[in-house]
């Protein structure tokens, strides 16, 4: 089995429509969402909203539990190792005017049929999906609560 990283699926509500930020890769600028390895002393969903920081600029309440997982291929010189992503709710209230990556990505609010077809990675594709369409259920989310 691969190493672990941690990412945050930012989200929003705008008139009850849920609406994902997606942002790019440094290398291939791809659209995915943010993500790192795990950090000493923090829990995953706190690494998972660090990440959405320093990535995106993003504040907000990050779910405890991940809603899912998907594979991921990196690359550090000419290794290639295979990192399974956990991937953690996070219920956006604002972005900060700097970040320490501000520059280094684009990011975009899309609705969330819009971020399944634009993310690289099926898997994350169908998490966010499936996310969607548990979240249009009921307006206030349950992966949050708690």
């Amino acid at each position: 089995m691969g190493k672990k990283q941690f990412a945050a699926l930012p989200f929003r509500l705008d008139n009850s429509e849920l609406h994902v930020m997606l942002i790019t890769t440094r290398r291939k600028r791809r659209w995915s969402v943010p993500k790192g390895s795990p950090m000493r002393d923090k829990q995953p969903h706190h690494t998972a909203e660090l990440e959405a920081y320093e990535e995106a600029g993003l504040i907000g309440v990050v779910a405890k539990r991940a809603l899912g997982s998907f594979k991921h291929r990196k690359r550090k010189g000419e290794r290639k190792r295979t990192m399974n992503v956990a991937v953690f709710p996070m219920k956006v209230h604002g972005q900060e005017r700097w970040w320490p990556e501000k520059g280094e990505r684009e990011a975009i609010w899309v609705s969330a049929e819009t971020a399944a077809r634009l993310v690289h990675k099926a898997q994350l594709r169908r998490l966010i999906s499936r996310f969607a369409a548990r979240t249009g259920k009921s307006a206030s989310t349950p992966l949050l609560r708690g």
